[in-house]
């Protein structure tokens, strides 16, 4: 999972600096969306919602725009119907990839994550041939500058955390996809300042590429995640510090 989980903190903080934030709250109000329209428009009553709204918030976007997509997803407002999909693939090196979008055209989504996955010499399949390998988690960040972190790992294990990882810069602190709201509030009771908290889908082991196919798969996990549609990405490849060096640094350059 650690090797997986670096790509992902390291899309986290590019997306707090640079982030195409259009896009982002794109994303985010379609999640929004989707769960009035799944479990109805009152927090109170939906997880699902809940979770959205405080990554919504989490993600620094307007209340106005929050509230916008509840009402589009309630029928108040305009919108048109979202399907759910979970696509599962193949990428370079035979790295098992799972993507989970939300789209108002199936056929048109469908097509161009098939593109992508044959241009970087892999092949899209049911999700099932891979799904298999995925579980999923919530996920708490937290920036550790400052923090007692084996004191703040004891803190999560003690409300209901799963497992705890100390990177360079912050803590990710794993749970049960139901017990991701306690953890986070008997945290922030304690007075630690929770930067985020999400669900993710996340392998169950991972595997090594050698580095060619790492950076190739790095590439096409970006480039998936550059598509309005889709909501997450997810591989079981267990990415190197030297490869996620090399890579971020030529995308940077």
């Amino acid at each position: 999972m650690s090797g997986h989980s670096k790509w992902s903190s390291i899309k986290h903080q590019k997306g707090v600096t640079d982030a195409k934030r259009g896009q982002l709250f794109t994303k985010l109000t379609r999640e929004i969306i989707a769960s009035v329209r799944e479990g109805g428009g009152s927090p109170d009553g939906n997880y699902r919602l809940r979770l959205a709204i405080q990554k919504a918030r989490d993600s620094n976007m307007p209340l106005d725009n929050i509230q916008r997509a509840i009402q589009r997803g309630s029928g108040s407002g305009e919108g048109v119907a979202m399907a759910e999909l979970v696509l599962g693939g193949r990428g370079p090196g035979g790295a098992a990839i799972l993507v989970q979008a939300l789209t108002d055209n199936r056929n048109r989504t469908v097509q161009e994550i098939r593109n992508l996955f044959s241009r970087a010499g892999g092949s899209l399949g049911e999700s099932g041939g891979v799904a298999w390998l995925f579980d999923s988690k919530g996920i708490i960040n937290v920036k550790s500058g400052g923090l007692d972190t084996e004191q703040l790992a004891l803190q999560a294990i003690d409300a209901g955390a799963e497992d705890v990882k100390v990177e360079k810069d912050s803590v990710e602190i794993y749970t049960l996809p139901d017990r991701i709201e306690a953890v986070r509030k008997s945290l922030e009771q304690q007075s630690v300042s929770v930067e985020s908290a999400q669900l993710a889908t996340l392998p169950k082991t991972t595997i090594p590429l050698d580095e060619k196919a790492s950076l190739q798969t790095l590439k096409l996990l970006d480039k998936l995640e550059e598509l309005d549609d889709v909501q997450s990405v997810t591989s079981n490849v267990d990415f190197s510090d030297d490869v996620l060096e090399k890579y971020q640094s030529g995308v940077t350059a």
